[in-house]
């Protein structure tokens, strides 16, 4: 009996702690989950479906520049040389308005950077005046108007003379008015007023060599004819110019929106016997 109090007859072998019960062979259970690893099984959830590569927050930072799959990197090709044969307008030059004499000696000398800088300038001074002392002189170059004029009295004269330059200035504001809307549909961006104004300096300005002619020849005189032809190709060339830097058109729409001008000065100015 004391054996049994004191533990004797009994399995004296310290208790043993439960051991976990080993799987059938075959079959592994699943691992035991720690703490530090338990962010390692949580499933992953991808916005929209996306494969499980593209939710690596270590590689999010690179789908910007790297061309991962389904994140190839956009780019482009500048062309430098834009639009083959597109038309490309002059730039316009920054500066005050000419004076009235560099405007009349642009005209001749410097066409291209006088029109290309007086296209946003009204030039209303100089065109009026010098269209009028154009058209004051412009009489004496018809044979028949100046023998009428010359044989006219003083106070009968005078009144005609005047009356003549005035019709030129309204002619000159006529003729440069239609080549200002014809510019415009044909897809010019000009003023009217520089239009106007230039294009009355260009039909007085060119064809004051033949008039000079003229008053001691006659306007039907050969040398006249030979100088009224040149002159008013003179003047095709200037209002294509003009037209083209007023407008920012090419030369083909520039010489077509001064054409209806063109003929009128050929037919009934520069050579008044047609």
């Amino acid at each position: 009996m004391a054996g049994f109090r004191n533990g004797r007859g009994r399995d004296n072998r310290p208790p043993q702690q439960h051991r976990p019960q080993q799987a059938p062979y075959g079959y592994d259970g699943p691992p035991q989950a720690y703490p530090q690893q338990q962010w390692q099984q949580q499933p992953q959830q991808q916005p929209y479906g996306e494969p499980e590569y593209f939710g690596d927050p270590h590689a999010q930072h690179h789908a910007a520049t790297a061309n991962n799959p389904g994140h190839t990197q956009m780019f482009s090709v500048d062309d430098p040389y834009g639009q083959a044969g597109a038309y490309q307008a002059p730039p316009v030059p920054v500066g005050p308005r000419l004076p009235w004499k560099a405007l009349l000696s642009g005209i001749v000398l410097r066409p291209a950077d006088t029109f290309l800088r007086m296209r946003d300038h009204a030039v209303w001074g100089p065109a009026l005046i010098v269209t009028f002392l154009y058209g004051l002189l412009a009489i004496f170059g018809f044979d028949q108007a100046r023998e009428e004029v010359l044989n006219a009295t003083l106070s009968s004269t005078i009144p005609y003379v005047l009356m003549t330059g005035v019709g030129f200035v309204v002619a000159g504001l006529i003729l440069g008015a239609v080549t200002h809307t014809l510019a415009r549909q044909l897809g010019g961006d000009g003023a009217w007023q520089p239009t106007v104004g230039l294009s009355m300096l260009i039909m007085s300005l060119t064809d004051a060599p033949r008039l000079l002619f003229a008053l001691f020849l006659g306007g039907e005189n050969g040398l006249v004819q030979v100088i009224g032809w040149a002159t008013w190709l003179a003047a095709g060339l200037l209002f294509t110019l003009m037209v083209g830097r007023s407008h920012d058109l090419p030369w083909p729409k520039a010489l077509g929106a001064s054409a209806i001008q063109l003929v009128a000065l050929l037919s009934l100015i520069k050579l008044g016997t047609l």
